[in-house]
Parts: structure tokens; C-alpha cells; sequence
């Protein structure tokens, strides 16, 4: 049984064990050094994100995303990225937190979710299209932290789109 809920700062230690796990293996997130718990909570600034994690009924973390706003991105759209535990994809997890973010964001007063992914993440790029996500641009070239050179898409979720669907099944 897995249980959606708001992330903590108590959470991040187990957050940050989940993410460098994946960070270690490679190639499918931005990040390629190590993040430590106190990393996490200087990222959850109540103001200007929100975090949810997914766990089990031991309350192992199976998961996690979070929005923030973007210094690039405009201001009525959430920036979101996904960490699932390794080997335990394609189980729903992205789909129960991608839930709560779109009506936590909604409720921010948020127009679209934005997501930037390498476009070697072959995983990432499936499961944000799967949402509805639309291509927005390239952006080629992304210089990590590490030197590496990756190439990025830049994809957008209308909110709006969910608002809309919803007022139409009400009149139907």
C-alpha cells in the first residue's frame, strides 16, 4: 500500500539517501554530485515549494517530487521534478505524486507546471508525456556541475486543462 503525503524537513535525510542513489547511477537527473539531508531542507522553502513523498505502509520513502519557482521559467508556472526509488518504476508512484503536486499547485495560484529533462532520460521524458506535458523547446548544450554537457528539453502542463475537462463533464 503506498500513501501520499507533504514532505517534512524530518523527511530528508531519507530524501536525500532515495535521490543520491539515483545521482550515483547517472543519466537521469541534472544533479551529479551528492546531496546531503541539510541540502534538502535549505530547497523546502514553504514560500516557494512544495514537496510530496510517496511510501510504503513500512513508511519507506518509494518516492518524491516537488515544484518551486524557476529564475528562467515565468512566474504562473510551478518548475517540478520526480525522484522514484531505483527499481520501483512504472508502479504508480509518479502517478499519486503528480496528483498532488497539480492540485497543490492549483491551489498556489499556478497556470502550468513546467519540467526540463535530459533528453538522454529516456524514463523521465516518458512519464512526463504520459502526464500530458507538451513540448515547449530545446535546449541544447546544459553544462552540469560535473562539465558534462547534456541536451534538455523544456516541456509544460496546462492546469487549466484539467479545469476545463472538469467544467465540461459537469454541463454534459
Amino acid at each position: 500500500m503506498m500513501h501520499i503525503r507533504r514532505a517534512e524537513p524530518q523527511d530528508s535525510e531519507a530524501l536525500s539517501d532515495l535521490l543520491n542513489e539515483i545521482i550515483a547511477i547517472g543519466g537521469t537527473t541534472a544533479k551529479v554530485t551528492p546531496v546531503s539531508a541539510q541540502d534538502i531542507v535549505n530547497q523546502m522553502k514553504p514560500s516557494t515549494s512544495v514537496w510530496h513523498l510517496a511510501e510504503d505502509s513500512d513508511g519507506v520513502v518509494l518516492g518524491f517530487q516537488y515544484f518551486d519557482l524557476h529564475p528562467s521559467h515565468p512566474k504562473d508556472a510551478a518548475n517540478i521534478a520526480t525522484f522514484v526509488r531505483v527499481g520501483r518504476t512504472g508502479m504508480g508512484i509518479g502517478s499519486g505524486l503528480f496528483h498532488a503536486t497539480t492540485e497543490a499547485a492549483r491551489s498556489r495560484g499556478f497556470n502550468y507546471i513546467d519540467a526540463t529533462i535530459r533528453t538522454d532520460n529516456t524514463g523521465g521524458l516518458a512519464y512526463y508525456k504520459s502526464r500530458g506535458f507538451e513540448y515547449l523547446r530545446d535546449l541544447p548544450n546544459i553544462v552540469l556541475d560535473d562539465g558534462t554537457i547534456v541536451d534538455k528539453v523544456w516541456t509544460r502542463y496546462n492546469l487549466d486543462r484539467i479545469r476545463i475537462f472538469n467544467m465540461h463533464i459537469r454541463h454534459a
